[in-house]
């Protein structure tokens, strides 16, 4: 357990991560322990870009480089790594679930968006992620599709 202790802060080093001020966050990786730091780098990975992550990076830019510093830096770097990565497969996922949706084949529904076979194809496998814009042309055309077979569905069912 950690032998860290706050001076001059409103906050307790048991408490969340989150919560401490950035005095505690400074005081944390100048005098904590592997404990700490540990701390600190899960609640990075919980928040790559959150509060903690902003005052680290304020933090790091005029720190002295140390071997604590240098693994906050590592920690912050890889959270925000994994984080992107995750995202821009949660992107991909979304287009090869628009593409699916839409009943097209994907050279059809390439035609459609306005692009390539091979660049749609980038997209599917997260090598190239799409403009917001053209996110939202796939999801008009998914959209589109759907209702254009609606009532061909509709009939059979009859």
């Amino acid at each position: 357990m950690s032998r860290l202790k706050f001076r001059n802060v409103d906050a307790d080093p048991t408490d969340p991560v989150s919560t401490w001020p950035y005095e505690g966050l400074v005081t944390a990786i100048e005098r904590g322990s592997l404990s700490d730091w540990r701390r600190i780098a899960r609640e990075l990975r919980r928040e790559p870009w959150g509060a903690v992550a902003a005052s680290l990076d304020d933090y790091l830019a005029y720190a002295e480089a140390t071997g604590a510093t240098a693994l906050m830096q590592y920690a912050l770097t890889q959270s925000r790594k994994t984080a992107h990565e995750a995202a821009v497969e949660q992107i991909a996922m979304q287009v090869r679930d628009l593409v699916a949706a839409s009943g097209l084949t994907r050279a059809e529904f390439a035609a459609r968006a306005a692009t390539s076979p091979s660049r749609l194809s980038t997209y599917c496998t997260g090598k190239v992620t799409p403009s917001a814009a053209l996110l939202l042309r796939f999801e008009q055309i998914a959209n589109q599709t759907q209702a254009e077979n609606l009532p061909a569905a509709n009939a059979r069912k009859c």
